[in-house]
């Protein structure tokens, strides 16, 4: 078997320190090839059509040109996958959520001080992140259609106000946007969801905001003890763990600061068992796109427990890796692509 090229890389950063300090991580691994550098992003457009790199690390925040409007503009003529490069800020949080919607595959968060001694330490998620960059898929954006969210009134009302259907959604590399399509689709009177995304502590807050606004239902981070209700997802506070408990009839929220599991916290593994545990045949699975393998085994207990089960396609998936694990141990009853979730956990839940 031939040996595979390695994957071809542009950076695109202000900093001449970043820059510097990314082409030694990346040079660092055999499979990566840092073809060029460029300071800006009109620099970076001539550089991506003399070396058509594989994939593209690129800085938030810019001079002579945003970060996001060069992704946008990159996305709809020469897509291309996109590493963001990102602050940890709130200001931060939220122009990588815009650049994730935009159709970036995934971001590493640039440490606040010390730059070259924090990038080191970020040395193995950055090549990872760059390779798993390189074979993911990505689309050309058209202008998002946004729906506007389902009311819980008129025809279309499907009645759930029950307490007896619980919808437990995971996700990682591309699960952002996933998440909100999915999300989007649900009307105000879905049974409720508990959902677990891997990011950044100070990102989810950002996030949670991002989704209650395209969403019907009212998406909140999650606080300890909280009762689980119709109309409602959760999602884990930054970095703490996500798991459901049962409180006599009800289920309630248990946020918790334990170890990481699959190196995740929060990891889709502790919220999916909690729930086969707590919830079994009552709930429904839904494993979206993401990396690695966090979330398989869960989804399985899930099943063995009763719930329905389902994973993203790969057609429709950034990444099939955690999908694709749940698939291959036979923890899924249905693949589908995305636009076809919403609907399917809604007829699952009606059953």
């Amino acid at each position: 078997m031939m040996p595979q090229a390695p994957c071809r890389v542009l950076i695109v950063d202000d900093s001449a320190v970043v820059r510097q300090v990314l082409t030694e991580i990346l040079s660092a691994d055999p499979a990566i090839e840092v073809v060029g550098t460029a300071a800006d992003p009109l620099l970076a457009r001539e550089k991506i059509k003399r070396l058509n790199p594989d994939v593209l690390t690129l800085d938030v925040e810019m001079p002579r040109m945003d970060g996001l409007a060069f992704l946008e503009n990159l996305m709809r003529l020469h897509p291309l996958p996109v590493v963001m490069v990102s602050s940890l800020t709130e200001r931060g949080a939220d122009t990588t959520l815009q650049a994730l919607a935009l159709g970036a595959v995934d971001f590493v968060s640039k440490p606040k001080l010390d730059v070259a001694r924090g990038l080191d330490a970020y040395a193995e998620e950055i090549r990872s992140k760059v390779k798993i960059a390189a074979r993911s898929r990505v689309r050309a954006i058209s202008p998002l259609i946004r729906r506007p969210p389902q009311q819980a009134t008129g025809p279309a009302h499907i009645g759930f106000r029950t307490t007896d259907r619980l919808i437990a959604i995971g996700a990682s590399a591309g699960g952002t946007e996933a998440l909100r399509v999915v999300l989007e689709a649900m009307p105000a009177d879905a049974p409720a969801i508990v959902m677990t995304q891997h990011l950044p502590a100070s990102f989810s807050t950002a996030f949670a905001e991002r989704l209650d606004r395209h969403s019907a239902m009212s998406v909140r981070e999650a606080s300890d003890g909280e009762a689980i209700l119709p109309g409602h997802a959760y999602l884990p506070p930054g970095g703490r763990h996500l798991r459901v408990i049962r409180d006599g009839a009800r289920w309630r929220c248990r946020v918790d600061d334990t170890a990481p599991v699959n190196l995740h916290k929060p990891a889709v593994d502790v919220l999916f068992q909690s729930v086969a545990q707590n919830a079994g045949a009552n709930a429904i699975g839904a494993i979206l796109t993401g990396m690695g393998e966090d979330g398989a085994r869960g989804l399985l207990a899930m099943k063995l427990a009763g719930a329905p089960t389902l994973a993203q396609d790969e057609a429709s998936s950034v990444v099939w890796g955690m999908p694709g694990s749940a698939v291959r141990l036979g923890a899924t009853d249905e693949v589908l692509p995305l636009e076809r979730i919403s609907e399917r956990l809604l007829a699952l839940a009606q059953r």
